[in-house]
């Protein structure tokens, strides 16, 4: 057996040879055991596995509700209007379904094990395949990891943060102090706290996501609520501002003018970045909200049934997260004028 051989035909193989060779070892032993005994050894021995909801569903879920969903989606639509933020949403999951039907092929194709991404890419196509890929998946983690620790920095101290410039705060809430190196001591607190639950195990992982997933249910529901609650109101715009910048924009609650002024594009200039805009820079943006989909994939070894989680977890998940993101776009498009 050589190293081309594919992972699937290598694994069974050498789950037969280790049988083989500790039959005649441990088969006495077993016998001599009770029935009882024998299940509350095997039981012990082996982890405890997640379903397909705690396993792929809401880590799926929180990879593609990423920073996206609560800090660019009125981004989004501002710059490029309704029309084309629809549109950007069926190109992105066009894209993001392609490769949620090749995982479900290959997840479905035989029996999964351990190794995620990497496992599944090399039973099929080769272990040189399988590597590479897998290097460049792992180095996209990274960057997506940065990506949602730097959002959830900037969400953090946009509402408890107070600048070193500035002396009055106008929030009784803003006690963190703001800056560059602030900024990365809060990002690596945070990284230090996933490493922790990582490190202890998958099950506490999915016990922690659950509450994750809980919080971020709660601050939808919120959300999509007071679209219908909050009365017409003129929000004051954070960040720096330039001399043509807006520093307010006005809450109109739904109203058939404001979706009119919404519906088409009008790229300008970010005020944030004094970069002007285009249908491509505003859909690398938005393409972030949209990954994430291997996320269920990753922890096939830690699955009951991979074979059965992976490819209905997948697809739920980037089922109901097109559903929210448009939702949400359209209720943006309604309530919010430019």
């Amino acid at each position: 057996m050589g190293e081309r051989t594919p992972l699937l035909h290598y694994r069974l193989s050498a789950s037969i040879n280790e049988s083989g060779e500790h039959h005649s070892e441990s088969g006495q032993d077993v016998l001599d055991l009770p029935a009882s005994a024998v299940r509350r050894r095997s039981t012990a021995s082996q982890p405890q596995k997640l379903s397909t909801f705690f396993g792929v569903v809401i880590p799926t879920l929180l990879s593609m509700f990423s920073v996206v969903v609560f800090l660019r989606i009125g981004f989004v639509v501002g710059q490029c209007g309704l029309y084309q933020a629809v549109a950007m949403f069926l190109v992105a999951y066009f894209i993001i379904s392609m490769t949620v039907l090749s995982v479900c092929a290959i997840s479905t194709n035989g029996a999964l094990d351990a190794g995620g991404a990497y496992y599944m890419i090399s039973r099929a196509l080769g272990p040189e395949f399988g590597g590479s890929i897998g290097i460049m998946f792992f180095f996209a983690n990274v960057c997506g990891s940065a990506l949602f620790v730097l959002g959830l920095v900037e969400a953090i101290l946009a509402t408890f943060g107070v600048s070193e410039e500035v002396a009055d705060s106008t929030s009784k809430y803003a006690v963190l102090p703001v800056g560059y190196w602030w900024a990365l001591l809060y990002g690596t607190g945070i990284l230090l706290v996933c490493l922790l639950v990582c490190l202890v195990g998958a099950w506490i992982y999915a016990k922690a996501t659950f509450l994750i997933f809980l919080v971020v249910m709660v601050v939808l529901g919120t959300i999509f609520i007071s679209f219908f609650a909050v009365k017409p109101q003129t929000v004051t715009l954070p960040g720096p501002f330039g001399n043509s910048s807006p520093t307010t924009a006005n809450f109109t609650g739904f109203k058939l003018e404001t979706l009119r002024g919404n519906l088409g594009a009008a790229y300008t200039v970010d005020y944030t970045t004094g970069t002007m805009m285009t249908f491509a820079t505003v859909f690398a943006v938005m393409f972030n909200g949209c990954t994430g989909i291997m996320a269920g994939s990753n922890i096939s070894g830690d699955l009951k049934n991979p074979s059965y989680a992976i490819p209905r977890g997948t697809i739920t998940a980037v089922i109901f997260t097109f559903i929210t993101y448009n939702l949400l776009s359209v209720l943006v498009a309604c309530t919010c004028d430019r």
